[in-house]
């Protein structure tokens, strides 16, 4: 078992998930000016998992997404301006502004594909993570996605071919209790939990809290040495929750399926306060320099949204690779 991360990984992955929730807050303020008009999955609330995870990955380790990529993205080494860019549709965007937010790619960070697809990328993170053991890397897969991803038939085909390979791939799962608007206990057994299916495939499965980033690095640490060893794939379900609306920047407890109460719970459980209260506690963070982070990730977010309004917009006669011939005229004369 891992000791746990430094003081100064802590504060590093503090500052990391603070910069996640700045960034994702802008997108929410912004969103309204109809400037961003890719439809877009806010994580705000479940920061602690992106980052507790990349903390262990290097560049040449391979990371994929779903629909809820921003974290993720940025976690992996992507960059800021990029991202905002390709939500604002700019050629300047790490999808050259073709994909918006759920199509997010950066191959020198090593994250390789987010797609709204439900569990669309799992099997290619199978994939990747086949041909790292082929070259005979030492590189890790990684690979996100939610709890209603784990009710196709993909994700457990993919689990069963990692475990039957012995493949170095980190399947993680953030549990936030919803698939769209459609609460957990509708859909699976109340009594079974996402982590068991690891063992069902022959693999270590764990459930923790996701919201704790040291429970999270410690685990992730864990999988990520299992699978450099070539001891094979790990399952991890991380319990969290998303604090805004499915699709969107709002709130949404005006449509019923989930009460104010439990979002409040959820929100005393915030993984940035809960990780600010620790650090203040034992004397690493301060008030002073929480607002020299908060300052630098202001300014770095400003810099971002400055840069993605004034690039241009693609070049339509772009969009096409290729112009279809004209059909011939088969008509008789």
């Amino acid at each position: 078992m891992s000791n746990g991360p430094s003081y100064n990984v802590r504060l590093e992955m503090h500052a990391a998930m603070l910069r996640l929730r700045r960034v994702e807050e802008m997108i929410s303020r912004r969103y309204a000016e109809q400037e961003i008009r890719c439809p877009t999955h806010l994580c705000i609330g479940q920061e602690a998992v992106p980052v507790g995870v990349s903390a262990h990955l290097r560049a040449d380790d391979y990371a994929f997404s779903g629909h809820r990529s921003h974290g993720h993205y940025l976690a992996k080494g992507g960059d800021l301006k990029a991202m905002y860019a390709e939500l604002y549709g700019r050629e300047t965007g790490c999808a050259l502004g073709r994909g918006g937010s759920q199509h997010l790619i950066d191959l020198a960070a090593g994250f390789v594909a987010s797609a709204p697809i439900l569990a669309g990328t799992v099997p290619i993170a199978v994939g990747a993570a086949f041909g790292k053991r082929h070259v005979k890397s030492d590189a890790v897969s990684v690979v996100y996605f939610g709890d209603g991803a784990t009710e196709e038939g993909a994700f457990h085909e993919s689990l069963n071919f990692a475990a039957v390979h012995k493949l170095p791939v980190i399947f993680v799962c953030e549990n936030n209790l919803y698939s769209v608007h459609s609460d957990l206990s509708v859909r699976q057994p109340t009594d079974r939990r996402i982590g068991s299916f690891g063992a069902a495939h022959g693999m270590p499965g764990i459930t923790a809290d996701g919201n704790d980033i040291v429970a999270v690095w410690r685990l992730a640490d864990e999988a990520v040495a299992r699978a450099r060893r070539g001891d094979g794939p790990t399952l991890l379900e991380f319990l969290t929750y998303r604090w805004l609306e499915h699709c969107g920047p709002g709130d949404d407890i005006n449509l019923n399926y989930r009460t104010q109460q439990e979002l409040s719970s959820w929100k005393e459980r915030d993984p940035i306060a809960r990780s600010e209260a620790a650090l203040c506690e034992a004397g690493v963070l301060d008030k002073g320099q929480v607002e020299k982070i908060e300052a630098a990730i202001a300014k770095e977010v400003d810099d971002a949204v400055a840069f993605a309004r004034a690039s241009d917009f693609p070049d339509p006669a772009s969009m096409s690779l290729f112009t279809l011939p004209e059909p011939e005229d088969t008509r008789r004369a």
